[in-house]
């Protein structure tokens, strides 16, 4: 899907340039003497008073203060218009004391027979030193803050958003000389992505052998799969590999709420990919920002994600191919995608990324069982084929699980049985024992999950009964597993029918055993409506309606199925006869279950039996209860390593989905 571009100059492999030095804000330079001034003049203020010694002092009461006059002690006074007095005695000792204000002219009268010298100070003087540096402080300070911000607005003139508190600024995550430790290594499986991305890398560390050929590199690349299928796993281990530098950043840190941060924050990410060129960008979860433009309806596109969308097409239309910037992206929702950012010379290249095949759910499981030890019981290969439709998280997930479920039976060995509960605790919750029952309920559990395994055993293209038990989990009262042989890529109408007659087995025994149904079946019966809609309304698998499909609506990678469409696409007449098919097409199923379960109420018995003893049975046991060998893979099929289901354009985990019951 790559498409030919102009044909870049010949030059020389560039280097990476090294980003500019920052330099310290010029009111720095100044801040340290202004500092440093202010410093020495309040120095120079109080050490003078610091340096003046102070000889001792002495309170007089009233009565000592006229003894010392009357003694001729006293040498002088200074009288405070409060009523104070302080002075010095013939022996150099100052005083404090207090006049009373009766005291009047006679105090003086006597102060002047003793010959002290007497002086009367004026009222308290100004405010003190500190004092007055905190008024001056409080005066200054702000015309001070002021000049600070008008210098640093008009350093930020040209760029008004990235001069405001780094508002603008990009927030990617630069990798540029110390790696992720993540490598292709640790991404197993997905040969074809991996080639397509490592041919961008390569192009990056050698554009000579491309440009021989008239080659340019893909500007974009965009990663599309469901959740959890590795696409920022597979961006980490580029990033790991490459010897480039790799910028990565989330689609959703380029909005904030101030107009135009986007924008700003686009252009800031692509300059610092041109300082560092040749470098790759990555772009996680790009629907945060590539969402498609208001229609024909929106009179006014000045909508905040809408500027950023327009500044990243611009910037991505902005740069030579010859500088070496490569775009990857990752999304599970590319319809969302506005069509600008999908044509060529954007993203030339969509890679999907679909849900591993078994092949690949054994080497990913390989992969995170590294460093856990495994008993000689566990195959790799054997619980891979248990987990059809699990994507990589999941299947990491489910090693982690296992080890957990070791760890509570204090062992550091991890068993087949291990990997088996924690596919359970993942499809189903958390296993409960069997006591949480009442007698008769665990009688009708066993009696509806053998019905399912029966019908199963008996029919020839459903797929292999792996497992059945009575034990609780989650929502669930009991289990029947099924895990196909193969995997497909197309369902026939007689394993639909087959899958039908399955679902409604339980029902089928339910109404054989006590001549009634119960909710047991609520469950079976939403599963069995839903496949049947889908055989009538989107497989054209109905005689009556025709060879027409009305599909729902909803993303394909976001597990099928979506909302129903606002509008229906067909009459009320269609409808009638859809509603009319289906209930045909489980009618059918349903007669078809009872007349095997009847057919068989021995096998039927007998189960049930084992099953009130052992509370889980294996698949193999079931087949020998019927009398029917226990399936293998077809001749002629497939090897079970080939192919990955694509369930999600078709039906999610047909085979896979337990069989519930409550």
């Amino acid at each position: 899907m790559s498409r030919r571009a102009d044909v870049p100059a010949p030059s020389t492999p560039s280097t990476p340039k090294t980003p500019p030095r920052q330099h310290r804000p010029a009111w720095l330079r100044w801040l340290l003497p202004v500092v440093a001034a202010i410093a020495a003049v309040a120095i120079a203020i109080l050490t003078p008073g610091l340096r003046t010694s102070t000889p001792p002092s002495t309170t007089l009461t009233y009565s000592q203060f006229l003894s010392e006059v009357d003694t001729h002690q006293v040498k002088t006074i200074v009288v405070q218009s409060s009523g104070e007095a302080s002075g010095t005695l013939n022996n150099g000792h100052d005083y404090n004391t207090v006049i009373p204000a009766q005291a009047g002219p006679a105090l003086l009268d006597r102060l002047e027979k003793a010959d002290v010298t007497v002086t009367a100070a004026l009222p308290a003087s100004g405010p003190s030193v500190w004092s007055q540096i905190l008024t001056w402080a409080v005066i200054i300070g702000p015309f001070l803050v002021l000049f600070w911000w008008f210098q640093r607005m008009g350093r930020g003139a040209a760029n008004p958003i990235g001069g405001v508190m780094g508002v603008g600024k990009s927030k990617a995550k630069v990798f540029d000389t110390e790696r992720p430790a993540t490598t292709f290594d640790d991404v197993a499986g997905y040969t074809g992505p991996k080639s397509e991305i490592t041919e961008v890398v390569d192009f990056l560390r050698a554009p000579e052998r491309y440009r021989r050929a008239g080659a340019v590199a893909p500007r974009g690349v965009l990663m599309i799969g469901p959740p959890g299928t590795g696409k920022t796993l597979l961006a980490r281990a580029v990033a790991g590999e490459a010897d480039v530098p790799f910028l990565s950043v989330a689609g959703s840190s380029f909005v904030e709420m101030f107009v135009g941060v986007g924008a700003a924050r686009v252009r800031d990410l692509f300059a610092e990919a041109r300082k560092r060129a040749p470098a790759i960008v990555f772009v996680d979860e790009i629907d945060a920002i590539g969402s498609r433009r208001g229609g024909s309806t929106a009179m006014v596109s000045n909508d905040e994600r809408e500027q950023t969308l327009n500044q990243l097409l611009s910037e991505m239309d902005g740069f030579d191919p010859a500088v070496g910037i490569v775009v990857l992206a990752a999304t599970n929702r590319p319809e969302v995608l506005d069509p600008a950012l999908l044509r060529p010379g954007r993203f030339d290249r969509q890679v999907t990324i679909p849900l591993p095949t078994l092949a690949e759910r054994a080497a990913i499981l390989a992969v995170h069982c590294r460093g856990k030890q495994l008993g000689p019981d566990v195959d790799l290969q054997v619980v891979a084929r248990g987990t059809p439709g699990f994507s990589g998280a999941d299947l990491a997930n489910l090693a982690n699980e296992a080890a957990i479920c070791a760890v509570r039976d204090d062992r550091e060995v991890l068993r087949d049985a291990d990997f088996d509960a924690a596919r359970d605790r993942i499809l189903l919750g958390r296993r409960e024992g069997s006591n949480v029952l009442l007698p008769e309920e665990k009688y009708a559990v066993a009696v509806h999950e053998s019905g399912h395994a029966l019908v199963a055993a008996l029919s020839e293209h459903a797929d292999p009964v792996a497992k059945v038990t009575i034990l609780p989990a989650g929502q669930t009262l009991g289990t029947t597993e099924q895990l196909p042989l193969v995997e497909r890529h197309l369902y026939s109408e007689s394993y639909l029918t087959d899958g039908l007659a399955v679902r409604l087995g339980g029902r089928a025994a339910e109404l054989a055993v006590f001549g009634q149904g119960s909710t047991g079946a609520a469950n079976d019966l939403a599963q069995a409506t839903e496949l049947a809609t889908k055989m009538v309304r989107e497989f054209g698998l109905s005689a009556a309606l025709g060879p027409v499909g009305y599909p729902r609506g909803g993303s394909m990678y976001l597990g099928g199925g979506g909302a129903e469409l606002s509008s229906r696409p067909f009459a009320e007449a269609t409808q009638a006869a859809i509603d009319t098919e289906v209930s045909r097409l489980l009618r059918q199923a349903e007669h078809r279950a009872v007349d095997l379960v009847e057919s068989h109420r021995d096998a039927l018995q007998r189960l049930v039996e084992l099953l009130l003893e052992h509370e889980t049975v294996d698949g193999a046991d079931v087949y020998a209860l019927v009398g029917v060998d226990a399936p293998t893979e077809r001749s002629g099929s497939a090897p079970t390593a080939i192919v990955a289901p694509r369930r999600a354009a078709l039906i999610s985990k047909i085979s896979a989905e337990p069989r519930e019951r409550g």
